[in-house]
């Protein structure tokens, strides 16, 4: 079964940030054999004087695949994992929802939360009604709704930018779109137009790749300079995924 697992607000001004922590996460669950990982995506929030945050006010989801009898221990798990690694003054959120337990009502919250200032009982309320876990583990508990509005959004498909999918980081230099879309696990390579682009097309991807979740799929979008194929710089990927 397919399930979402959604952090926030797990890091403090010294400590590397929430989407590190959430690789942390994915690979702790799999090392216990738990789940199996796939992509982890970055949602960017509503940023405002009214919100605390740490530096950027983004969550973080992680999409796994498990069984439903081991929910309880997975979900146990995540809660003692945040307990022992959120920094000091942090205000962690974990939320662990199955697909289809994210209804209307939840992608709403997640689109809301990227223009308006949400509560913590706003995000409580939610999760109850819709039978999804929702816990704060540190601080004030803030960050439940960061992590809700982080599974709204990873489901609803058209928001945020890949942390990692299984052989991403092992692209770079040049490679076909057919190694590229094997190897690090990419639905597509795509220009902004539209077009996406044949098998064999060469592309400079660099040292670093950061596939946008778009349609529910991982697109890595592309441009063509100086007579070849390249992905976009990491300013126009944050512009577009923010």
């Amino acid at each position: 079964m397919h399930y979402l697992i959604a952090i926030d607000d797990t890091d403090n001004l010294e400590s590397r940030g929430t989407g590190h922590r959430a690789r942390q996460l994915s690979t702790y669950l799999a090392d216990k054999q738990l789940v199996q990982p796939g992509g982890i995506t970055r949602h960017q929030l509503l940023v405002s004087p009214e919100i605390p945050y740490t530096s950027h006010n983004s969550s973080a989801c992680l999409g796994v695949e498990a069984e439903p009898e081991k929910e309880e221990i997975i979900w146990q798990t995540c809660c003692d994992f945040l307990l022992s690694e959120s920094a000091p003054g942090s205000d962690a959120g974990l939320c662990l929802a199955k697909w289809d337990q994210v209804t209307t009502q939840v992608r709403t919250f997640g689109s809301r939360a990227k223009q308006v200032v949400l509560t913590k009982l706003e995000a409580e309320q939610t999760a109850q009604a819709n039978q999804i876990r929702l816990q704060g583990l540190t601080g004030t508990h803030g960050g439940v709704i960061g992590a809700l509005a982080g599974v709204g959004l990873r489901c609803a498909g058209n928001d945020g930018r890949f942390l990692w999918l299984p052989g991403m980081r092992d692209l770079s230099g040049y490679l076909t779109v057919s190694v590229i879309c094997s190897q690090g696990t990419i639905d597509a390579v795509r220009t902004l137009n539209g077009p996406d682009l044949p098998p064999e097309t060469l592309v400079n991807v660099g040292e670093w790749v950061r596939p946008i979740l778009r349609g529910g799929q991982a697109i890595l979008y592309v441009e063509e300079q100086d007579n070849e194929w390249r992905i976009l710089p990491k300013q126009q990927i944050k512009n577009l995924s923010d």
